[in-house]
C-alpha cells in the first residue's frame, strides 16, 4: 500500500481519498489471493479536463465469478467472509467496472477523482 499512498500524494489527493484508493487496493489484491491465487494490480494517475485522480485494474486469470450481480450486493459471499469488499470498492471509487468470465478469470477498474 506504500506505493497506492505514495501515488496518491505525487497527484494531490487528499488523506481522505487515499485511503479510499489503499483500501480499495488492499482488497482487490486481497481478492486476487483467496480467489485467483495470482494475478496483478496496476495504479495508473489519469487526468480529466479539471482533475486528476487514480485508477486501479486488478486482473486475474481465475476461476472467474459466477454470479457478479450477487457478488456486488453487501454480505454476498463464497467462502464464508463478510461479503464487503467488491461492494465495499465499488462504493469507495468513483467509477467501478467489474468483467468477468468463468473459467477466464476477472478485471476490476475503478477510478477516484480529486
Amino acid at each position: 500500500m506504500l506505493e497506492a499512498g505514495g501515488l496518491c500524494r505525487r497527484v494531490g489527493l487528499r488523506p481522505d481519498l487515499q485511503s479510499r484508493v489503499t483500501t480499495s487496493v488492499s482488497e482487490l489484491a486481497r481478492n486476487i489471493l483467496k480467489y485467483a491465487g495470482r494475478g496483478v494490480v496496476y495504479l495508473n494517475v489519469v487526468a480529466g479536463p479539471k482533475r486528476s485522480g487514480i485508477e486501479i485494474v486488478a486482473q486475474d486469470r481465475g476461476p472467474g465469478i459466477a454470479d457478479p450481480e450477487s457478488a456486488l450486493r453487501d454480505h454476498f459471499s463464497t467462502s464464508g467472509t463478510l461479503g464487503l469488499g467488491l461492494p465495499g470498492v465499488r462504493r469507495l471509487m468513483d467509477h467501478f467496472e467489474l468483467d468477468t468470465k468463468v473459467g477466464e478469470g476477472t478485471r476490476v477498474t475503478a477510478v477516484l477523482w480529486g
